[in-house]
């Protein structure tokens, strides 16, 4: 072959490479993980990518959940938004509404429109309850699903010939007796509206606002100003005066206290099992169930879930709309699923997810790893354990943390701060109602 007929055939071959290039459609997914979730939230989009060629999906990472949702919202006025924006569980209620105006592309809808099979059955009730409509049809696919549980210390336990306590009378106990023994700070939490409030009022059955925590319409009004609760906050308000507990962030900030052995007990998500695997060296640990407060209730009702969702915004080609059902029913995929919540501490959110990991043995080697979803699954939810759904709640949530900061700072009683928080959280989400 002489040198024309090999430039020739080399600008065939560019030009074939660039046609099937310029074929492949391109997707926007926006996300808030960072670090080691993010990393694999990214390798989900590049398996994808790599598993078929006729859509590439960009994977970007927008900062936290607040700051993707903003972005996202921000992006769409500008008429600049992803396809697929992932938003945490609060930021519901406000997606529900841009549904209702005509940015959201509903799941369900989607995957009918696209000819993909898909069954809200398959998945989890517990979760898809959080994220469907009245009629009981999804809006946006659950992907990173948590619970809060009772991470414990094992080590520090069996050293000093403690029980891990199932109440909060026991973890008092536990508490006095492990920082008699030098332990700095025996319990710890994060995300304190989350864990403190909307989970300890769930798993009391007790009402964290009116018309079903706001799952029955815009008019409704807080109620964690009920003795319950404020018992409660006054308890932990106790604790930390006597040194038992240590207040470390509204988020994830007080991880380190648990890491370094600082605290014995700590209360936050789920899905800390897969970095506590990687980090955790110098002792043994396990998650179990949250304490219950037997002044309240004898037995636990259920957990509600944290974490996301990912929700398709309309305004785009259907050529881009075919790629996005695409890639959210890989993410459904069992094993993906299972493989997910095995490296991570997720929630699976599907029961053939659920289904595998049980198969391969991966409760049986990893005890505790099944109580978040024991929690969830424990009993059919109420009205006043199914969830919640506030406008407005991103915003609210701020208020009880701020109003939560000064209980632990000594500056309000529990019940002063209580009040305030509905006072000032109501008052947010009867500016949601007139808007929406």
């Amino acid at each position: 072959m002489n040198m024309r007929h090999i430039a020739t055939a080399s600008a065939v071959s560019v030009l074939a490479l660039s046609t099937a290039a310029a074929a492949q459609t391109e997707i926007e997914f926006w996300h808030a993980m960072g670090g080691q979730l993010g990393e694999q939230t990214d390798a989900f989009a590049t398996e994808f990518n790599a598993s078929q060629d006729q859509c590439v999906v960009n994977s970007v990472y927008q900062g936290n959940y607040t700051e993707t949702m903003t972005a996202a919202i921000a992006a769409f006025r500008a008429g600049e938004q992803p396809q697929i924006v992932q938003v945490f569980e609060v930021g519901t209620a406000t997606m529900m509404s841009a549904a209702d105006n005509g940015a959201v592309y509903p799941v369900h809808q989607l995957m009918a429109d696209q000819g993909i099979a898909f069954d809200e059955a398959d998945y989890l009730p517990g979760v898809i309850s959080y994220y469907s409509d009245t009629e009981g049809n999804l809006l946006s696919l659950p992907f990173n699903s948590s619970t809060p549980v009772m991470w414990v210390n094992l080590t520090l336990f069996e050293e000093n010939g403690l029980e891990v306590p199932t109440t909060w009378d026991g973890v008092i106990e536990a508490a006095r007796a492990l920082k008699a023994a030098g332990v700095a700070s025996p319990f710890g939490q994060g995300w304190q509206s989350w864990t403190m409030i909307e989970n300890f009022s769930a798993w009391h059955d007790i009402q964290i606002g009116t018309n079903s925590n706001g799952f029955g319409g815009t008019d409704t009004e807080l109620t964690i100003n009920n003795p319950a609760v404020v018992a409660h906050i006054q308890r932990l308000a106790d604790m930390a005066e006597e040194g038992l507990y240590t207040y470390g962030g509204r988020r994830g900030d007080s991880r380190p206290q648990f890491v370094n052995g600082e605290a014995a007990m700590w209360i936050n998500s789920s899905a800390y099992f897969g970095g506590f695997v990687a980090d955790i060296q110098d002792f043994e640990f396990t998650q179990v169930p949250m304490p219950i407060d037997t002044n309240v209730r004898a037995e636990p009702q259920n957990s509600i879930i944290g974490g996301a969702t990912l929700w398709a915004l309309r305004g785009h080609e259907d050529a881009e709309y075919a790629c996005t059902a695409q890639f959210l029913n890989f993410l459904s995929d069992a094993e993906r699923q299972a493989d997910w919540a095995q490296s991570t501490g997720y929630v699976p959110i599907t029961l053939a997810a659920a289904e595998l990991m049980e198969e391969r043995g991966f409760f049986a080697e990893n005890p505790g790893t099944d109580v978040a979803i024991t929690q969830l699954t424990l009993n059919q939810p109420t009205a006043n354990s199914a969830g919640l759904r506030f406008g407005n709640f991103v915003q609210i949530r701020d208020v009880i943390n701020e109003e939560l900061e000064a209980v632990w700072s000594g500056t309000k009683t529990a019940e002063e701060a209580m009040n305030a928080a509905v006072e000032r959280g109501n008052d947010l989400l009867r500016r949601f109602e007139a808007a929406n």
